[in-house]
């Protein structure tokens, strides 16, 4: 496919990329065949067992009216453990939200940025007040809790959203800093923590408040299962919340909302969850040594992540929407560039984790698109470590001014603060004494040209 209709593809599709179905009919990447880092799903789960018995009921599946969304919500709840009247199931994550922000957002929504363009695009669309706290890149786009309180108390927001982890950098707030700013907003009308990826993460044992939001007034708790059992295309999520705000959504939502699919998945899933257990375990080895191999790259700035994707600072001079382009046209590689996310700019690539050999590919097309040969070593070894990564110090996030907001990507582009990644991988680390155009190895230096200025101005050192 040629360069120029890829990109057509992507900016007919402003909010997120393009599907993958979409880019397959479209006959882009090599040979038709998409590794894809762009859609953040776990890839062990379903193992072929569990789908070689989906494409065995598939005529039923299709045939055949699902059973009521209560029937599967209460089936859900006894292996997951929780109580049906505190649960709500949605085709997908991005139904609840929508009808979240129909019935419980009444004025303005605080939410930190870059974050999942959904809390932000929902409500503006429906004539919300929508304040964005910009996360800083200084300080690994942590956030700090209590400036996020001062914010939403500077501007009278209502409600206020967090995803833990977050997405797209996978920055993750510990359970007790969770349950605090709990606390501290027990006065909004309405404080959502989206649980979407945690369970990917691995900092603590029980980071989810789902126990302890129904027990508040005022807090839902919205998990995925289309990301966590690698099916996002069955569409399926759940939030958890005292019964009165589960009632209220379960009320609103359509009639058989749950697919048959869905239900299908969701009555295997007691006899599978060894198997989903172990894809998960993997999923976390593999999120580390990927984010190993990253930082290996010159002037690639990794970011530490618990969720299933990492988020990447491309090197001075390169840019994520031509990067991810040539990446697919020349190369078969589907990364997310950050473009179009408020509070990011197309500095920035969130790339999901996938096993080894899909990161080898990831890896040598980086290389070449991005050096013009291949930098690693085949026989560079990594090797699994006991600490876990290292928290990025935080310090109080920069509000977005009202004037930047409608132009808030454009207005990131100018950021580029010297930094570079510790070789282990843990995170960005304030560069000291290098100079800023270090000059890179090999084919860069015998006069490369990669068909791309920015490109090519940084290779050089110019």
């Amino acid at each position: 496919m040629a360069g120029s209709n890829v990109t057509a593809l992507f900016r007919a599709s402003t909010a997120h990329s393009p599907s993958y179905f979409t880019l397959n009919r479209e006959g882009a990447g090599a040979a038709g065949e998409i590794t894809d880092f762009c859609i953040p799903c776990n890839p062990y789960f379903p193992t072929p067992a569990m789908f070689d018995e989906l494409g065995s009921r598939l005529r039923e599946i299709l045939t055949y009216y699902p059973s009521s969304a209560d029937t599967i919500t209460a089936e859900l709840c006894q292996v997951l453990g929780l109580n049906p009247q505190t649960v709500a199931m949605g085709n997908g994550s991005t139904e609840l939200i929508t009808w979240i922000d129909h019935l419980l957002v009444h004025e303005s929504l605080a939410v930190p940025v870059p974050t999942f363009g959904r809390w932000t695009d929902q409500p503006m669309e429906t004539g919300k007040r929508v304040d964005m706290l910009l996360l800083p890149e200084a300080h690994g786009f942590g956030l700090d809790t209590e400036s996020f309180v001062r914010f939403i108390r500077t501007r009278g927001s209502r409600a206020a959203v967090i995803c833990n982890p977050n997405n797209p950098d996978g920055g993750f707030l510990p359970k007790q800093q969770v349950l605090a700013l709990l606390d501290a907003l027990q006065d909004l009308d309405l404080v959502v923590v989206d649980e979407s990826f945690l369970e990917f993460a691995d900092a603590e044992p029980e980071p989810s408040v789902a126990a302890e939001a129904v027990l508040r007034t005022n807090v839902i708790v919205l998990r995925s299962l289309g990301k966590n059992f690698g099916l996002h295309g069955v569409r399926f999520g759940y939030l958890v919340s005292n019964p009165g705000l589960a009632g209220k959504v379960r009320a609103a939502l359509p009639k058989w909302n749950l697919n048959s699919f869905a239900e299908t998945v969701v009555f295997m899933l007691k006899g599978h969850r060894q198997e989903y257990t172990e894809s998960i375990q993997r999923s976390r080895r593999d999120r580390e040594e990927m984010t190993w191999r990253l930082s290996q790259l010159p002037g690639l700035t990794v970011y530490p992540s618990q969720g299933n994707f990492v988020y990447v600072r491309l090197p001075a001079g390169a840019d994520g929407t031509v990067l991810r382009d040539r990446l697919l046209s020349e190369q078969g590689v589907l990364v997310r560039d950050c473009a179009n996310k408020v509070g990011s700019s197309s500095r920035f690539l969130r790339l999901v984790v996938r096993p080894q050999q899909d990161v080898s590919r990831l890896i040598s097309a980086l290389e070449q698109v991005l050096y013009g040969q291949l930098l690693q070593a085949p026989e560079a070894a990594w090797t699994p470590r006991p600490q876990r990564f290292a928290q990025v110090p935080m310090s109080a996030p920069q509000s977005l001014p009202p004037e930047q907001l409608q132009h808030a990507p454009a207005a990131m582009l100018a950021r580029d603060t010297q930094q570079t990644v510790s070789p282990h991988g843990l995170g960005p680390v304030p560069a000291q004494g290098r100079p800023p155009n270090t000059a890179l190895p090999g084919a860069m230096a015998r006069g490369y040209t990669s068909g791309t200025a920015a490109v090519d101005r940084l290779v050089s050192g110019a």
